[in-house]
């Protein structure tokens, strides 16, 4: 009878999370789709210089009031933190100066006390669009990347309409900015980010990455959070283009200095000055190579406490969460009979169902599906990991510092 009600709990679960989730597994969110909503009058009375992108899809010219009149693109800045990223910074730093963008474009990498000749790389590649900032020491109360972040800003002053906030291990298209900038002008958010597509190569990476993507879209759904009006706002760190007057008005970096979770805080705040947009793409790689199971668990675990609010409550009830929700169905689907068995064989379908978008998206064969509880598994080991480590004072390492629990 306790199995019945398990695996009754367990199918009711995923009903709930594929029926009722705002569709969070379908993969929808895409920037490969135009980016102007099907709504009548959408980009009425907007210019239309029939810029044309890699896709191959005809692209409206965007202008701000201020820049030019019809057919001008408004100034960006791009804000590149970098600690210690010798092995990945040629790459970034040259895809962002190779961006095929029609106005001013600027590159501001911060150099965050970096020992590996990160910033001599990158002055190097001899871009007239680079400027190199030496990043002051860490400020109390600043997680390391929001305070190289905010040097940058600074270092930008008020000439750009827009800012680039992109990590030093991001490889972008060469039309990526004039993507998101189309986005965002016309279809006025002050927020457009993307979730690069992370590096898929190593066995770990394989088995883990898809479901990083998948859980971090089951807690943000997408769809939910590019709903216009005030509720659930996020963004994806990788890319993030954000209006500077909004950002300003906002309060500025300044706001989420201290969060771990940096993107979500900051997606969260921009929702409190207009619409955000975030979606998957193929535009813009993660290059940073998770070549074994633990810089995988290295790089879940540095969050995901934080994600609780290292909260020990909610880390019991998220573990016994996980357990009912991915264990008990294949461990019922084999051990138990009857209606029972054939409730878990049903919770345990969806799950592997619900999945197999995001293994299409990231090329993976759809056996993964019905590995998902061990995927879980693994991830509900990281996060008690990350609780483990909190502990013991070494909560939100990265690269040397340790950045957990700032604002308490």
């Amino acid at each position: 009878m306790i199995g019945l009600g398990v695996a009754l709990l367990s199918l009711a679960i995923w009903l709930v999370l594929v029926f009722a989730r705002d569709g969070f597994w379908l993969t929808r969110e895409l920037d490969s789709l135009p980016p102007l909503p099907e709504r009548e009058g959408a980009g009425v009375g907007r210019p239309n210089a029939g810029v044309t992108l890699s896709t191959g899809r005809p692209t409206p010219s965007p202008s701000l009031p201020g820049r030019g009149g019809a057919g001008a693109w408004p100034s960006v800045t791009a804000i590149v933190p970098a600690r210690d990223e010798a092995e990945v910074i040629a790459r970034s730093i040259g895809s962002l100066a190779a961006q095929d963008y029609p106005d001013d474009f600027r590159i501001v990498l911060v150099d965050d006390s970096s020992s590996d000749g990160t910033a001599d790389i990158a002055r190097a590649l001899g871009s007239d669009r680079l400027s190199v900032v030496t990043g002051a020491p860490l400020a109390p109360g600043w997680t390391g990347k929001l305070w190289a972040v905010s040097q940058g800003i600074a270092a930008a002053g008020d000439a750009p309409d827009y800012l680039l906030l992109t990590d030093a291990d991001i490889a972008h298209a060469p039309d990526t900015l004039r993507s998101l900038v189309t986005r965002a002008v016309e279809d006025e958010r002050v927020l457009v980010s993307l979730m690069a597509r992370l590096r898929c190569e190593s066995l770990a990476e394989r088995a883990l990455i898809p479901a990083f993507v998948w859980f971090f879209q089951m807690l943000y759904p997408f769809a939910t959070v590019n709903r216009r009006g005030r509720g659930l706002g996020a963004a994806a760190g990788g890319v993030m283009l954000v209006e500077r007057k909004a950002l300003e008005a906002a309060g500025g970096i300044a706001a989420v200095r201290a969060a771990l979770i940096d993107d979500c805080a900051f997606g969260a705040l921009m929702k409190t000055q207009g619409a955000v947009w975030l979606g998957l793409t193929d535009r813009a790689l993660s290059i940073r190579r998770y070549d074994t199971w633990g810089s995988v668990a290295a790089m879940i675990s540095r969050s995901a406490y934080a994600q609780l609010h290292y909260s020990p409550l909610l880390l019991a009830g998220t573990t016994l969460g996980l357990a009912l929700t991915y264990l008990a169905p294949p461990m019922l689907a084999i051990a138990a009979r009857g209606p029972a068995q054939y409730a878990a064989i049903a919770a345990w379908a969806l799950m592997a169902l619900a999945f197999q978008p995001m293994l299409r998206f990231y090329r993976r064969s759809p056996i993964w599906g019905l590995l998902l509880p061990a995927i879980a598994t693994f991830y509900a080991g990281c996060t008690l990991l990350s609780a483990w480590q909190h502990v013991r004072g070494r909560g939100g390492l990265w690269k040397g510092r340790v950045q957990a629990d700032l604002a308490a």
